[in-house]
């Protein structure tokens, strides 16, 4: 029976013990970085179908770039940034923070 490196099984470990979490998004409204969440946004590890479902078509999608393959999609408020089809970013405009709670 083959042996499993010690690297891989705390690898494999790890990657067993990431949780569901919601956005984190970052903002630079006074030029000082905010982290905060809105609900209603796309998440972290959405796939695209997922966003399109939700939030419809964007209202640009621009190019794939680089290797992983990066695409941002902007809607009217936020953009949504993929690694591949899955969300890794929401980045909300700072004119859209009214309503949101701020985490220090």
């Amino acid at each position: 029976m083959p042996r499993i490196s010690p690297f891989f099984a705390v690898l494999a470990g790890a990657m067993f013990m990431v949780s569901n979490a919601t956005a984190d998004i970052l903002i630079m409204p006074s030029g000082e970085p905010q982290v905060i969440q809105k609900k209603e946004q796309p998440s972290r590890g959405m796939d695209m179908n997922s966003v399109l479902n939700r939030h419809g078509e964007p209202e640009i999608r621009h190019s794939t770039v680089g290797d992983p393959p990066i695409t941002r999609w902007d809607y009217d408020g936020f953009s949504v940034i993929f690694e591949g089809r899955f969300v890794i970013h929401t980045v909300v405009r700072s004119t859209q923070t009214s309503s949101t709670t701020v985490h220090p």
